[in-house]
């Protein structure tokens, strides 16, 4: 198998779990590059939100580098211009949003480059993704949004909480006809339009680099990482991975904290 292209998760995957980029994993995408390894930044995150690790990489601004934002609901070049694009529906977001009211859950919505909230309560955890996505907090109620774009809309509660919130799940499925569902973190359920993953998105690249899955390797750790995981031909579950990850993934990594992404390309891609 000759790998020519990575897709790298970033939070508990790409960064430790200081959310840093080690000297280790930036050295052997360095490697990989020199190769001509195309590597590609899949991330719940929007592009403004990972510019600066795209940067360290030397990824950043250039027209033959790519990335896959917002879970799969954008592809990228990495100087911004964009290959594709599916953004949540307004009607979706109104359904979302009074379901986060039912199930008295923060939540919040995303477009290109700000965080809407309709709840003046702001959650922490709006916050803290307003802090790594390098996006602002907006205050709008939902009639506010109509003409608003948006690319996704996530729940974000206390990780007991929202478990609890999501033992039921019927409110949720009744919505399934519109949105796709993901898990990206504890305190994390993620909302995209119907259909949306970083696999689909993956597949689409691919096609765009006339690649086959065969020559894809795809490395990550959480719920929304497995229809990568499962697409690439070779799945790479990090040491820290979910269970449903590892339980998909052709070969587990170390973890997150001891340069997993540098043992998974050392190991398939340096020099192979």
């Amino acid at each position: 198998m000759s790998i020519k292209l990575v897709a790298i998760d970033v939070d508990g995957t790409l960064l430790n779990s200081r959310k840093e980029l080690t000297a280790s994993v930036k050295e052997t995408i360095q490697q990989a590059k020199k190769q001509g390894v195309k590597i590609v930044i899949c991330t719940g995150r929007p592009l403004n939100g990972v510019k600066a690790l795209l940067k360290q990489l030397s990824l950043d601004n250039q027209s033959d580098q790519f990335v896959i934002s917002f879970g799969g609901a954008m592809i990228q070049k990495t100087n911004g211009e964009i290959l594709s694009e599916q953004p949540i529906s307004y009607d979706s977001y109104l359904r979302l949003e009074l379901l986060a009211r039912q199930k008295q859950l923060h939540f919040h919505a995303i477009s290109h480059d700000r965080i809407y909230t309709a709840d003046r309560d702001i959650g922490h955890y709006t916050v803290y993704e307003s802090l790594i996505t390098k996006l602002e907090i907006f205050y709008r109620t939902p009639a506010e949004l109509r003409q608003t774009k948006l690319i996704k809309a996530m729940f974000i509660d206390d990780p007991q909480r929202l478990a609890q919130a999501m033992i039921d799940w019927k409110p949720f499925s009744h919505l399934e006809d519109q949105v796709t569902f993901t898990k990206s973190s504890p305190f994390y359920l993620e909302a995209n339009a119907k259909n949306v993953s970083k696999g689909q998105a993956l597949q689409f690249l691919a096609q765009q680099l006339q690649l086959t899955k065969n020559e894809i390797m795809a490395v990550g750790d959480e719920g929304n990482d497995l229809s990568m995981i499962i697409y690439a031909g070779l799945g790479v579950a990090m040491g820290n991975a979910i269970t449903e990850v590892k339980a998909a993934a052709d070969w587990q990594t170390a973890d997150n904290d001891h340069d997993g992404v540098a043992v998974a390309l050392s190991k398939y891609v340096i020099n192979n």
